[in-house]
């Protein structure tokens, strides 16, 4: 029994923490140092001042495009039977290129008629999908085109579509 009890008298040898004090060290340097390195542009931006400085500069309002807006006289349809909302309120512009803002403006009775004529014939069923607003705009401005003539109209820009 001599023989256990030195052996069991001996503590067990402790481990350094050296290794993981300086793993944590050198991965706040190296998390630090790729963070100066991204910031500063050397990585992944060097364009980065470039990008702001093009910002500052006022010719960007030189690019924008020469167009006219026409406004639509706001309508009211009724929606019919078997409708959960009794009206459509609906109120739009057109985007038109300068020189035909008046021809367009001239036209704009038969633009009215087209449009409401167009609306009064949807169903209920067609204005319920949540996708049905880039689908009547596309079919609105087709209609208007034809009316106002080739080239004269550019857009239709939906200011309300309230269903009430």
């Amino acid at each position: 029994m001599a023989e256990v009890e030195e052996n069991g008298d001996e503590p067990p040898k402790k481990k350094s923490k050296l290794p993981l004090v300086l793993g944590l060290v050198l991965a706040i340097a190296g998390g630090g140092g790729g963070f100066y390195a991204v910031q500063s542009g050397m990585l992944f931006g060097s364009d980065s001042q470039d990008e702001a400085t093009k910002h500052d500069v006022p010719e960007m309002a030189v690019d924008m495009p020469d167009v006219a807006f026409v406004p639509i006289d706001p309508l009211v349809v009724s929606l019919g039977k078997g409708s959960d909302s009794g009206h459509l309120r609906f109120r739009a512009q057109l985007e038109v290129g300068p020189i035909y803002k008046e021809e367009v403006e001239k036209l704009m009775p038969r633009v009215v008629d087209v449009l409401n004529s167009y609306l009064r014939a949807l169903k209920p069923g067609d204005l319920e999908s949540s996708s049905v607003l880039v689908r009547l705009r596309a079919q609105m401005l087709r209609r208007i085109q034809i009316v106002t003539g080739s080239g004269r109209v550019n857009d239709l820009l939906i200011m309300e579509f309230v269903l009430n």
